[in-house]
């Protein structure tokens, strides 16, 4: 039934496609593992062209990950924010012991890995015969298919029916990159797409992808400042933005040792960072030398604070 279709975004893929991307040209599951982790809520050009490979370097299999140390990981991370993924990267890695699983089921069972996660791994890396829906093939399959407001098992089911059995990896690569370049949340490039002619929705794309304006929450944060003999003072994160990291200790603000603030955005938050100088603080100290601050579990916003110092 949808066998033009298919093929039309196959050639589609094959003519256009990501394909550069290195972890589409590797069959070494534990990498496209640590792609898929990685590219949750980040830009796919900086994990490409900086995290990934620096990451690889650094763990080269699975076994090299699980036999670090989380504050070590955490260093390597530090910058891509969502630590959480790191925290549960660093445990699946030991829970799986040296070999991902094969199947969705069994790398469900897997910490931080849900259905997206486990069906991509087994799609991109297997080429098993098994759909794949993230934001971007959800959008495209909403449209084609005319879908107002549907249930995430019914967008599986649909993925499910649509899927090219032939060529699974390529199908649900190219309907990704589709949603990706053309199909986009806003002005989409309906005459550039290879599914324009069966697409149900083209007449109203964004009737069927209509999503609830994000708000934020503004709150103020204030840290000091604390450096001798060129190392800074850090402490043990407190809550939970920020869990297992080090950071700059929190501090009640005293005008005449304000030294400067900065603006910074983390998940649903809006923060206003105040930078103050002190001369001690009673909470437990690790000093990190600024020269090789980067070897610190330190989070983007500690970083951008000691850029700003």
């Amino acid at each position: 039934m949808y066998k033009k279709s298919q093929q039309a975004l196959l050639n589609w893929y094959e003519k256009y496609g990501r394909h550069d991307l290195p972890w589409r040209n590797t069959d070494n599951l534990y990498h496209v593992y640590l792609s898929e982790i990685m590219l949750q809520q980040t830009q796919v050009s900086r994990v490409k062209e900086e995290y990934y490979p620096k990451f690889l370097e650094k763990y080269p299999t699975l076994k090299d990950l699980a036999n670090s140390s989380l504050d070590e990981v955490l260093a390597s991370w530090s910058g891509l924010g969502y630590y959480r993924r790191a925290e549960n990267l660093h445990k699946s890695a030991n829970e799986a012991k040296d070999k991902l699983p094969t199947n969705v089921q069994d790398l469900m069972k897997l910490s931080g890995v849900g259905a997206y996660t486990a069906s991509a791994v087994c799609s991109f890396g297997l080429n098993q015969e098994i759909p794949v829906v993230d934001t971007n093939i959800s959008r495209v399959l909403k449209r084609f298919f005319a879908l107002v407001n549907p249930k995430e098992k019914e967008i599986w089911k649909i993925a499910e029916e649509f899927l090219n059995i032939k060529d699974p990896r390529n199908h649900n690569l190219g309907l990704m990159d589709l949603g990706s370049l053309i199909c986009l949340p806003k002005n989409p490039k309906c005459p550039s797409c290879p599914l324009e002619k069966k697409c149900q929705g083209k007449e109203e794309p964004e009737l069927y992808t209509k999503v609830k304006k994000k708000e934020y929450i503004s709150m103020d944060l204030f840290y000091g400042v604390l450096i001798e003999n060129g190392k800074i003072a850090l402490t043990p994160s407190s809550g939970n933005m920020y869990k297992n990291m080090l950071e700059l200790p929190s501090v009640k603000p005293i005008e005449e040792d304000f030294l400067g603030d900065f603006k910074h955005s983390y998940t649903k938050y809006k923060l206003t960072v105040n930078l103050y100088k002190i001369e001690s603080f009673k909470e437990e100290i690790v000093w990190a030398d600024l020269n090789k601050i980067h070897t610190f579990p330190i989070s983007s916003l500690t970083k951008k604070a000691i850029t700003k110092l």
